[in-house]
């Protein structure tokens, strides 16, 4: 059933290597890559900070909302997926709604070294605290990532060829 019409979807905070490993999954699959983030900003034509100051994080996770359902509607994808996709019910709905969830943990600090030089994550950009702002994303939206996940793959100190192998086994034939 999953190599037929369901999708393979990444979640996870950011930082935990969802865009680097989906792109590299799609690839290894022989499927069509979507990041759902790259979408809105390719169809808005603005940055996701841009979209934050000027419509809010609501404005934003409205967006998110509408570029799921459209990708969640093609089939045969890897889609990776937003840090903040699991906050809205509406959202893990539809990532629960035939597609293999592969939630993608990482350690906090793990998640403050790849995110350290970031410019483009706007829930970090206004912190003073990046662990802290991390440690508290991760605290909040931990259950919601369990609660959509069909497998849990830590990412910390993996490469990623590794990453994808454990995919691959977890992913029902």
């Amino acid at each position: 059933m999953i190599n037929k019409i369901a999708n393979i979807v990444l979640v996870g905070p950011m930082g935990s290597g969802k865009t680097s490993v989906g792109r590299r999954l799609a690839c290894v699959l022989k499927r069509d890559f979507f990041d759902s983030d790259f979408e809105i900003v390719a169809r808005t034509g603005v940055s996701i900070d841009h979209i934050f100051d000027v419509e809010g994080e609501e404005g934003f996770r409205q967006r998110e909302t509408s570029m799921l359902s459209e990708l969640c509607d093609i089939s045969n994808i890897v889609i990776a997926t937003g840090g903040g996709i699991v906050i809205k019910a509406e959202n893990r709905a539809l990532l629960k709604n035939n597609s293999f969830v592969v939630y993608l943990a990482s350690s906090v600090e793990q998640l403050v070294m790849r995110t350290a030089r970031s410019k483009s994550r706007p829930l970090l950009e206004k912190s003073t605290n990046r662990e802290q702002t991390i440690r508290d994303i991760l605290e909040a939206r931990e259950p919601l990532y369990q609660e959509v996940a069909d497998v849990v793959i830590d990412t910390t100190g993996k490469k990623l060829y590794a990453i994808i192998n454990e995919i691959k086994k977890s992913i029902p034939q």
